[in-house]
């Protein structure tokens, strides 16, 4: 199998765009990215700030999944604790039935205090509250009947309809950036979602992807099974100079901008199961475009550069499926549909066709040898 394309959409609305202008201009992306020849969109649920203004993905994913016929629809992802789970069971399960199968469910307990305190949270139990209510959620797709009797919620012999239409359940991909988080997605059976940005090194990829293959194995599953995501910001230009110009500013809101949400501010205790996520405020704080783009997170130049480091990340980390965020901050829409042009017509197609050949490769002397 080829490497799969998706798109990410944050719904991020700088100062100077007008919120409908905001709203229609990720759900026509959304909707062209089909013809451009992605496999998948994944809009990402963020609230109460400029960071991103999605509230429900799955409401803009039926706006979606009504003007295509073959685009899956992901989720970048479903804040779980924000959510009841069985009306997160009951709207994908229509919209997987409104789409003949093609949801795709991205899950994740989120990270930005801010939006806890929105909603009255206690961040700290966030983990608890995603656990029960994955399971909920799933019970809800897999059983006619089912009764759940958990610290945060309680179901009493309930049917839950519709079910999905992809049976048993829609492909369900978990989010990780702490490192025992991978290993529970792995354990769990889920496929994993994870992401390049706040310039994650190799090795700390490498050893995510480790131990979510590790988790697998614990629990006698195909270590070498579920389907790895990752997400990266990527910018691909007529030449590497002109990529980097029209990439840089939109580059900088972004980490400026999630440096004021990602974690409490320096000085501040961290909240308990989030420790790691100072890092990642010190990072966007402090990082450069250039050390950035030394990482796999960002790519950024001509369509050589893009082509050659995506298949390089394919074949260093494993990775089945890259999600391509493109439309960033400050990106003014004519370069943004510019680069979403040469994506389509060069970038995704040079990258599948080297990476079949890769795999083409990798499997003679396996046939050789039998």
């Amino acid at each position: 199998m080829s490497v799969k394309f998706g798109m990410l959409n944050l719904f991020e609305n700088p100062e100077g765009r007008g919120e409908n202008e905001n709203v229609k201009r990720n759900i026509e992306v959304m909707v062209q990215a089909e013809a451009l020849g992605y496999d998948s969109v994944w809009p990402a649920e963020h609230h109460f700030s400029e960071y991103g203004y999605l509230g429900a993905p799955q409401v803009s994913l039926a706006a979606v999944a009504s003007r295509t016929t073959r685009l899956k629809l992901g989720t970048g992802v479903i804040i779980l604790p924000f959510h009841n789970p069985i009306r997160v069971a009951e709207d994908f399960a229509l919209l997987d039935q409104m789409s003949d199968g093609r949801v795709l469910l991205g899950v994740g307990r989120g990270y930005q205090p801010m939006e806890y305190r929105g909603f009255g949270i206690d961040q700290e139990h966030s983990r608890e509250m995603f656990d029960e209510s994955l399971e909920i959620i799933t019970q809800a797709w897999t059983k006619e009947r089912f009764s759940f009797k958990g610290k945060y919620y309680t179901v009493n012999d309930l049917e839950v309809r519709p079910k999905p239409f992809q049976k048993p359940t829609p492909p369900i991909y978990m989010a990780a950036l702490m490192p025992d988080t991978f290993e529970r997605a792995g354990r769990l059976g889920h496929n994993l979602l994870m992401a390049g940005i706040f310039g994650m090194p190799k090795e700390q990829a490498l050893q995510g992807i480790a131990n979510y293959r590790k988790g697998r194995a614990a629990v006698g599953l195909d270590p070498a099974g579920g389907r790895i995501s990752c997400l990266v910001q990527i910018y691909p230009g007529r030449t590497t100079g002109e990529a980097i110009a029209d990439f840089r500013e939109p580059v900088g809101w972004y980490y400026r901008t999630i440096a004021k949400y990602v974690a409490p501010p320096a000085g501040k205790a961290m909240i308990k199961g989030y420790e790691l996520y100072g890092n990642a405020r010190d990072i966007a704080l402090t990082a450069s475009f250039e050390q950035l783009r030394e990482s796999f997170g960002l790519v950024c130049g001509d369509v050589d550069y893009c082509t050659e480091k995506l298949v390089r990340m394919v074949r260093e980390l494993g990775v089945d499926e890259i999600l391509c965020w493109t439309d960033i901050g400050t990106l003014d829409r004519r370069k943004y549909m510019q680069a979403l042009d040469l994506f389509g017509s060069q970038l995704m197609p040079r990258v599948r066709k080297e990476v079949a050949q890769m795999k083409a490769n990798a499997k003679v002397p396996q046939a050789a040898a039998a």
